[in-house]
């Protein structure tokens, strides 16, 4: 350790092997007083681990037992009926086996190490007797699960057309996020029910419900969660004894509708296509960024004071754009373009010269030479005339000769 000696009026210097951190010294008129370090707070970051996944039924009361016949022919390859185009009515008459605790059930599973990985249908059903050992996903779909156009969210392959009663998988030719459910028992707050029981399943867009009908309409925002929600919610109950009846819902023929949704998709559209394209460039097109507003003023005016040029005009690409950024690029296609056609100039030219001239016409004749031999060549048959016919009679020989 290093010596410190005590000297009136006289600074102390520490040797270069002492550290700053080490020692803290005061230098007074006649003591100099060495403090402790002072202690540093070190954050500590605990990170939970994600539970497993539990297992929703006991595995010893599953039994294998083949399906109920809902249809004419037995599929063996996907283990269920065919054929049948309505749903069992016995069967939709029966309350559901288990019902789905978000809150309780879902955790990782074996499919959370595989990307692209699709979720259970039986954790859907609240029937899984696999948990953590769950080859498929035990948890609610999110914005950023997405999955091709002919599968749902479960891996189900899904049909040109909806079936007649509107149940099933679900078609891939539109995508459909509405859900019709049925048989609701009217109350006074039944809307707040509703919501309050279907909002377990994702964010939802809108909600309309049918008092007199007994009916709702549940949109939800994204696709997935429907299609999760319309497997969780099958055969369940709100708050009385009813079995809910769901179904994908038919297009809605409200034109504020159509529009609503024809503007959901360009917003989709444009929202990828942010995306795609870097943010400084999306910034100057939507005029958010001002110094790319005044660049843009500047640039756009081309000399001309006053002018600005407008986006069409602006941004265009090609040979003849007036922005010098919209021919990068062109310069060269339109340099070769117009090699090419400075060649095939020359050679119509080339070919004009090697031509030989046509045949002057014959001195004294008023026909040119090609003329008379196509005259020559050509055969013209002369129709003959015909021959007196010679006729009988008691004057034959009268205008003859011989008399």
């Amino acid at each position: 350790m290093a010596e410190v000696v005590n000297r009136p009026d006289t600074a102390v210097n520490l040797p270069e092997m002492a550290s700053e951190d080490s020692l803290a010294l005061t230098t007074t008129k006649n003591t100099t007083e060495v403090t402790a370090p002072a202690e540093k707070k070190v954050k500590k970051i605990i990170r939970r681990k994600k539970r497993p996944a539990r297992a929703q039924v006991d595995p010893a009361t599953v039994k294998s037992e083949p399906p109920a016949q809902t249809g004419t022919t037995f599929n063996i390859w996907y283990n269920k009926w065919a054929g049948g185009d309505k749903e069992d009515s016995a069967m939709s008459q029966t309350h559901a086996k288990g019902r789905c605790n978000i809150a309780l059930d879902s955790g990782y599973t074996k499919a959370d190490g595989h990307p692209g990985a699709f979720f259970c249908l039986y954790f859907a059903r609240g029937v899984c007797h696999k948990g953590q050992d769950c080859d498929y996903l035990h948890r609610l779909p999110g914005p950023y699960d997405i999955f091709p156009q002919n599968v749902d969210c479960f891996g189900r392959d899904k049909f040109s057309d909806y079936r007649d009663d509107m149940g099933g998988v679900g078609s891939f030719s539109r995508q459909n996020r509405t859900i019709y459910v049925g048989r609701i028992h009217v109350s006074d707050d039944i809307e707040e029910i509703v919501a309050r029981h279907f909002a377990e399943w994702g964010p939802i867009e809108r909600i309309r419900v049918l008092s007199n009908r007994g009916i709702a309409f549940v949109t939800y925002r994204d696709l997935a969660n429907a299609e999760f929600a319309k497997e969780a919610m099958a055969w369940q109950s709100l708050e009385g004894n009813e079995i809910l009846n769901l179904r994908w819902s038919l297009p809605d023929p409200n034109p504020m509708a159509q529009k609503r949704e024809a503007r959901r998709i360009e917003e989709q559209a444009a929202e990828a296509i942010r995306k795609a394209l870097p943010a400084e460039f999306v910034a100057e097109i939507e005029g958010k960024d001002p110094e790319a507003r005044k660049r843009r003023k500047i640039e756009s005016g081309y000399g001309l004071e006053g002018y600005e040029a407008p986006d069409e005009v602006h941004f265009a690409r090609g040979p003849n754009a007036v922005n010098p950024r919209g021919r990068e690029g062109f310069e060269l296609e339109h340099e070769q373009r117009l090699m090419l056609e400075a060649a095939e100039q020359e050679m119509m030219q080339e070919q004009q010269y090697d031509k030989p001239p046509p045949q002057q016409q014959q001195q004294g004749g008023i026909f040119s030479s090609s003329t008379l031999a196509a005259l020559q060549g050509a055969q013209v048959a002369v129709a003959s005339k015909p021959a007196p016919k010679t006729s009988t009679g008691p004057l034959v020989a009268y205008d003859s000769d011989s008399d």
